[in-house]
């Protein structure tokens, strides 16, 4: 008996257009976002140079790392839109998942340059203007307030969107500690506030960015998506009418809201070919969300004597 291999034509039309409106919003979104935070790395920087605060210099570099991600953010998007060709058959989606792992890497670099200068200011501390602090870090919160909106209906679509949101918003609270550090400051005259402070942000960025860096290295790796369970996706199709046997199957994202799988079956001898694919690919794209299944249909391991799963 021969084999029947296809692919989920509705998946194709469903990919192309969708892809395109995606693409073009959160490129906008990148857009303003990275003109943003872009002042108010400008903002911070002249600020932690005038007042002599490492919390404002650690929310500065953190928006360093944040301009730098915005940007390779929103050239993974423009890149990540253009058509698959004979050399890229996938397109290249991917880019925005390495340009999310670069994110996280330069996140990690910059939590460590400020616990570095944050001992030092330990053994020797230095003076801060607490209210000019204060000021610029206020200015800063507005501001990654403004750019939290706009990134927000992205996040879920694209992983350098979610990755610029989720640096945005650790941006947001790091202005928060800066502002509450001020005040103490102002109020009790400690100035082992400033570095404390300027720890507490890099501390509180650490475990989001090692999330981000996971989703990534899973995506790399071709690991299964979040929130996806072989065992189930393998018990549902087992349970068709007329399939006897499952195997091969795998399931993997190009990006973070595009899943792939592949999967053999095998058949009874009674059972419609065609009519089990259609089956199984509806049950993977409406149950399981696997918007591009390939599905290869198999008669010969089933048998005279195999027991099909009902």
């Amino acid at each position: 008996m021969g084999d029947a291999h296809s692919h989920h034509g509705h998946d194709h039309a469903h990919g192309s257009g969708h892809h395109d409106h995606t693409a073009g919003a959160s490129g906008r979104a990148l857009t303003i976002a990275l003109v943003l935070t872009g002042s108010v790395l400008a903002i911070e920087l002249a600020g932690a140079f005038l007042y002599n605060s490492l919390a404002l210099l650690s929310d500065a570099a953190h928006m360093l790392t944040d301009v730098a991600a915005l940007a390779i953010a929103l050239m993974a998007v423009r890149i990540g839109d253009k058509a698959p060709d004979d050399k890229r058959t996938f397109g290249y989606k991917r880019f925005e998942i390495l340009a999310a792992a670069f994110n996280a890497l330069l996140l990690f670099a910059a939590a460590a340059y400020v616990l570095v200068e944050a001992i030092s200011r330990f053994r020797e501390p230095e003076p801060v203007a607490a209210t000019g602090m204060m000021i610029v870090a206020s200015l800063g919160l507005a501001i990654n307030l403004i750019s939290m909106r706009v990134l927000l209906a992205g996040r879920g679509e694209s992983m350098a969107v979610k990755g610029a949101y989720l640096e945005v918003w650790s941006d947001a609270i790091g202005s928060v500690g800066v502002i509450l550090g001020a005040i103490l400051i102002r109020v009790t005259g400690k100035l082992w506030i400033d570095p404390v402070v300027a720890i507490g942000i890099a501390l509180w960025v650490l475990p989001r960015t090692w999330a981000l860096l996971r989703d990534t290295i899973n995506v790399l790796l071709e690991g299964v998506p979040k929130g996806i369970d072989l065992a189930e996706i393998r018990n549902a199709i087992s349970d068709l009418p007329g399939v006897c046997d499952v195997h091969d199957l795998h399931v993997w994202s190009m990006a973070i809201s595009d899943v792939n799988g592949t999967v053999h079956i095998a058949i009874t001898e009674d059972a419609d070919g065609e009519d089990v694919r259609l089956r199984v690919a509806h049950l993977l794209d409406h149950r399981f969300s696997i918007g591009h299944a390939t599905i290869q249909i198999e008669r010969d391991p089933c048998g005279a004597g195999a027991r099909p799963h009902r």
